[in-house]
């Protein structure tokens, strides 16, 4: 079997490629930060160069047949001789703020497994206070791990902690979320969860 030969196009020139090509609003990165943030999930990290028609089925290494992907967003695209195909699909996963997909991707599979939007549970129990909130999120992250191999939780593991954090609220209603001001509602956002999961002060995380 003859080996395939490395790719020689740089992330340079495939983001150089289609930068006046593609509406960046219509995906979740801009194009200044292309060259390092997967053009599915925007999270920065080291970039794969993935054939938008695939290499065994006759697709060149060409930066017109390129796009920018993480290893977890690689395993996922589609493998078809239709270019298109692929634009739809990065398309239809735009997101508007960093580091947010996964979250998001847990919250509509939470909304599919259970039939309820867990932001609007959150305000429903007075869940609004940011603090209380990161504790939970990193209690039941400590309940759960990564598949083999794996550097994330995949989106039915953040749907289950959801779920684990959403029983506890139920059953601590009365006692220890009561008294939070309704103005701390607007707060509640994939992209504050995401972000105070993550260790950030509360500064940061504001938008």
């Amino acid at each position: 079997m003859t080996k395939r030969p490395p790719i020689r196009t740089t992330i340079n020139d495939i983001v150089a490629y289609w930068a006046n090509k593609v509406y960046e609003g219509d995906l979740s990165v801009d194009w200044s930060e292309a060259h390092e943030r997967c053009w599915r999930c925007a999270h920065k990290t080291r970039l794969e160069r993935c054939h938008i028609i695939p290499y065994s089925l006759g697709g060149g290494d060409s930066p017109s047949n390129l796009v920018l992907l993480c290893k977890r967003c690689h395993l996922e695209n589609p493998n078809v001789v239709d270019p298109e195909i692929m634009w739809y699909w990065l398309k239809a996963y735009q997101t508007s703020f960093y580091d947010t997909f996964w979250i998001v991707q847990g919250m509509e599979e939470y909304q599919k497994i259970y039939g309820q939007d867990f932001l609007k549970q959150l305000v429903q129990f007075g869940m609004t206070d940011d603090k209380k909130l990161q504790h939970l999120i990193k209690e039941k992250m400590r309940g759960s791990i990564h598949h083999f191999g794996e550097p994330h939780f995949n989106k039915v593991t953040v749907a289950g902690i959801f779920r684990m954090i959403y029983k506890d609220i139920i059953k601590n209603t009365q006692t220890d979320y009561d008294g939070l001001s309704v103005f701390n509602v607007i707060i509640v956002s994939p992209y504050r969860i995401d972000c105070l999961t993550n260790g950030r002060s509360d500064k940061d995380c504001l938008y």
